[in-house]
């Protein structure tokens, strides 16, 4: 085994042999959007998010389902299925079968096994001071779909989440793997806040993230100012408070962004600054436009993240 449960990697890594090592993960989670073919696609492209973010390439999937009984159409599984079974596609990846239960909630996500070379594994450890930190995808998912519930969100901001949600990790990670790249997680449950957290403590340094440098949603400020937050974000707030340290002059809005629980959210890639230019403008040319620079990584201070 050459990754384990003791830094809270995205996924597990065991090695096969001196040049190849298989990635292991799972994910699954309830509705978040009405349809259920762009729920299964956002599902899928979730659950593929971990080998990405490690550096791999995912290969076999197993769908997990739970769906009540003779409560609603089969043909919305299907469709949850289909939307599932086209992400996977275009990773490249195969559905090799899977497990089902029923349950009064349905629920959807792959278990996910990929390849990468032992030698070449990016861990959410090992982030050095001086690091520029880059951020592939714009934040607010949680808040957008919250209000998406209550019917309080615009088109326009559901729109610009479900291309988030459903676009693939795989063109920034091929292109991260170019570079001398020092840790990556991608950014889901515990909003960038909460997994800045895990790559800060694993490193033994402090990340300062540029609130007015983070890419947002559409929207996504003014209806957290609104209160469309989710559980989740405020689990985090609560289990953030001692850890991190908030800048007092920055809008509430955009601290709710920042502690926004993302699903299939963007890596967040440290990297040395010197290479930091010449990743944005690759990333940009290969087509993911929301990479902005975040942030930095200092000495480690009071707190292990900064949001100024």
């Amino acid at each position: 085994m050459l990754v384990g449960t003791e830094t809270s990697d995205d996924a597990g890594v065991f090695r096969l042999r001196p040049d190849l090592a298989i990635v292991n993960t799972v994910d699954f989670f309830t509705p978040i959007v009405d349809d259920p073919y762009t729920f299964g696609q956002i599902s899928a492209t979730n659950s593929l998010s971990d080998v990405y973010a490690m550096g791999g390439e995912p290969k076999t999937c197993l769908n997990l389902v739970c769906f009540p009984k003779g409560k609603m159409d089969i043909e919305i599984l299907g469709e949850i299925l289909k939307g599932g079974a086209d992400k996977v596609k275009e990773s490249g990846a195969v559905i090799i079968g899977g497990h089902s239960i029923i349950d009064e909630e349905i629920k959807y996500g792959l278990a996910v096994t990929g390849t990468i070379h032992p030698d070449k594994i990016y861990r959410n450890v090992g982030v050095q001071e001086g690091d520029a930190l880059i951020l592939t995808k714009p934040l607010g998912t949680g808040i957008i779909t919250t209000a998406l519930k209550k019917g309080k969100a615009a088109e326009q901001s559901v729109d610009q989440a479900v291309r988030s949600m459903t676009t693939l990790n795989a063109t920034a990670s091929n292109v991260m793997r170019k570079f001398a790249v020092h840790a990556c997680s991608d950014i889901t449950g515990f909003g960038i806040l909460g997994h800045g957290l895990g790559m800060a403590s694993g490193s033994g340094v402090t990340l300062v993230i540029e609130s007015a440098k983070l890419p947002l949603l559409q929207d996504a400020t003014h209806l957290a100012e609104k209160g469309y937050i989710t559980g989740g974000c405020k689990r985090n707030r609560e289990f953030l408070q001692d850890k991190i340290f908030i800048e007092n002059s920055i809008r509430e809005g955009l601290i709710e962004v920042a502690l926004d629980p993302q699903t299939s959210g963007g890596l967040l890639i440290a990297v040395a600054n010197r290479h930091a230019s010449q990743l944005l403008e690759e990333l940009k040319s290969a087509g993911v436009d929301a990479a902005t620079q975040v942030g930095y990584a200092t000495s480690l201070q009071k707190a292990w993240i900064r949001l100024v």
